[in-house]
């Protein structure tokens, strides 16, 4: 797979001071380079959306005591969080191709702090949900300028590094994400509680909004275009009537809206999918242009995003679950439980550009193969040891499940971006991760809701085990998929 397409092309234009009122927009040669301090930057901003879908998990039953939430107001606040940040993503990403990527990464960093700040000073449940929600949205804002901003900053091996760089902070802020929670759960800072999971993230987003005002260069497409109305409402009912049924329903007991809006679904997609091509036939600019998926790295790439995202985010949702209710855990044990997960997605995720030169989709295969073999040692550590089994026991299969993990998600994102045009990084980003932000709520609702539905007549620990099946049936999946990749990548 050649990076050519994006390597030479030349077409973001930097801005340190965005130019008012003017039609003609002067260009450079080349975008400016980022630098290492602000490629950290755009990964820190990256990290706390990432994060905050996780970190309430471990939190979940404190905020039920201090709030009486309830079952299915819980689910809103993990779900409402979900479904804004999946819906506005490719329109987050959109933005930034037009008013600038800098810009809406400062923009979503302050949101991101606020709405942060009002969920962790929210006084009652419902309350708490609405802050969620715009806390969500403001994820959307902020998540789409990463990709972009290492697109169009960055070539050759400085881009390989930093996209691996990106999909290591993609998995490992996930299980951060548990283990901090229980960590500031446990800690009860000043008495806060479950409210520290939010306010940690104050201090930590205005930091990394001092460093971006001063690292991170402005870029935009030299041919922004107007926002696609019709697409972007139709995209946002599409994935809406999917999402909430699937991650409300259950705990709801599956009310006629649910029903509905799953009738609902198939109806808006298609509506979607209709209105962009004609769009793009049209000559204008579609919020997801259909020939996005003409680019076969793209089409690949994102055929195996969806099955690993929803095995993983079941996966992490289920644990969360199980070592809890099933293991009694404390939330800090049961975040620790998840730490030598965290390490060694990290640690492959760096060695994946080499290996990857050297051996092109083998690596994504033998990863998936190595997370597989991951969940067959949970299995039969959960079978030989359960109820009794101590936090140090779960880390042999922890680790082999980061490995693999951390060889497959990425490469799958190096692939997806290889040969996007530069032009196109913010909405192809935005697509990119909408995906994978869907295939992780898609995990919660699938399998989260088989493991909660086989509770009462199976025992925690044998739903433990058929939802962990389960989800290896996903990941052989996933390892077929990687035979349609490329043989060589560079």
């Amino acid at each position: 797979m050649s990076e050519t397409p994006i390597a030479s092309a030349t077409l973001d234009a930097p801005s340190p001071t965005p130019p008012t009122g003017s039609a003609a927009r002067p260009r450079p040669a080349a975008a400016p380079l980022l630098t290492p301090l602000g490629l950290l930057t755009v990964l820190l901003g990256a990290a706390l959306p990432m994060i905050d879908f996780f970190i309430v998990n471990v939190a979940l039953p404190t905020i039920d005591r201090d709030l009486h939430a309830g079952s299915a107001t819980l689910e809103m606040v993990v779900a409402g969080y979900g479904v804004a940040y999946a819906t506005l993503l490719v329109l987050g990403g959109r933005l930034g191709d037009m008013v600038g990527r800098r810009r809406l990464f400062l923009w979503g960093l302050a949101t991101f702090g606020l709405t942060s700040l009002a969920c962790g000073l929210a006084p009652d449940a419902w309350t708490l949900v609405a802050a969620r929600v715009a806390q969500g949205a403001a994820a959307a804002l902020l998540l789409p300028q990463v990709l972009a901003t290492i697109q169009a900053t960055t070539t050759g091996q400085r881009r390989a590094k930093a996209v691996s760089l990106y999909g290591g902070t993609a998995g490992v802020s996930s299980a951060v994400g548990q283990v901090l929670g229980g960590l500031l759960v446990s800690v009860d800072l000043a008495g806060s509680g479950w409210r520290a999971v939010f306010l940690v993230n104050v201090p930590i987003a205005a930091v990394a909004w001092l460093l971006a005002a001063r690292t991170v260069p402005e870029t935009r497409s030299p041919h922004p275009s107007r926002v696609d109305v019709p697409g972007t409402v139709l995209l946002a009912a599409a994935l809406v009537t999917l999402l909430l049924p699937l991650t409300e329903g259950r705990a709801a007991g599956w009310p006629l809206w649910s029903w509905v809006l799953l009738a609902v679904f198939p109806f808006a997609a298609v509506a979607f999918v209709v209105v962009e091509r004609r769009a793009e036939r049209a000559g204008r600019t579609p919020l997801v242009p259909p020939s996005l998926f003409g680019i076969p790295s793209v089409r690949s790439g994102l055929a195996m995003i969806v099955p690993f995202s929803v095995g993983f985010g079941g996966f992490m949702f289920v644990v969360a679950v199980a070592l809890q209710s099933g293991l009694r855990y404390g939330p800090l044990a049961a975040g620790i439980a998840l730490a030598p997960l965290c390490l060694a997605f990290f640690l492959s995720s760096l060695a994946g550009p080499r290996l990857v030169q050297r051996f092109g989709r083998k690596v994504v295969i033998t990863g998936s193969l190595i997370q597989g073999t991951g969940l067959l040692v949970l299995v039969l550590t959960a079978r030989a040891g359960w109820p009794d089994i101590p936090v140090a026991a779960l880390a042999p299969s922890m680790t082999v499940l980061g490995l693999g993990q951390g060889l497959v998600l990425p490469v799958l994102l190096r692939i997806v971006l290889s040969e996007l045009p530069v032009a196109q990084a913010g909405v192809g980003g935005g697509v990119m991760v909408t995906t994978q932000q869907s295939g992780l709520a898609l995990g919660v609702a699938t399998l989260g809701t088989l493991f909660l539905a086989l509770l009462p007549s199976a025992g925690i620990r044998d739903a433990l085990l058929i939802t962990v099946l389960a989800q290896l049936v996903i990941v052989l999946g996933t390892t077929l998929l990687g035979f349609r990749l490329p043989r060589i990548m560079r």
